[in-house]
């Protein structure tokens, strides 16, 4: 019997870590002794809505524990890391594909738009609501004339 290896991407939208997989029969970046040289970046959907945009960022595996959402200088920063188990003495692995260990995502944000971002975790998902920056009206003053 002979495995396939089934792929849910098409060929064009593989990493360069695919390749180097799939030339050499097996993970190369576990045999280099680095997840990090083919990390893959979260993925995002930005939807602009009346008052706010919506940022959905696609985290499966992370609990709410694992993320950070931070503002500084006008930029968001979302990050994550997890730990992957130990390898337990007793188990010899043919294949170890649950190695999710970290991301992280950067968006610059205009002037006054960190003050009221709101975010929720759910089903591997943060969404975060992040209001449009009020631009200040014009201050108009009418002078009397004496």
């Amino acid at each position: 019997m002979t495995l396939l290896k089934y792929r849910t991407q098409p060929p064009v939208t593989h990493t360069f870590g695919d390749l180097l997989n799939t030339f050499f029969g097996g993970d190369i970046s576990q045999a280099l002794g680095s997840d990090d040289l083919f990390r893959r970046p979260a993925h995002v959907n930005i939807v602009e809505r009346e008052n706010d945009f919506q940022l959905e960022l696609l985290a499966p595996g992370f609990s709410k524990e694992d993320l950070t959402v931070k503002m500084d200088k006008n930029v968001l920063t979302i990050s994550a890391e997890k730990k992957t188990d130990a390898l337990k003495e007793n188990e010899r692995y043919t294949r170890r594909e649950f190695s999710l260990s970290s991301f992280e995502r950067s968006f610059r944000l205009p002037e006054g738009s960190m003050w009221k971002i709101a975010a929720q975790h759910s089903d591997g998902v943060l969404r975060l609501s992040i209001p449009k920056a009020v631009e200040p009206k014009p201050l108009v003053k009418r002078i009397s004339i004496v």
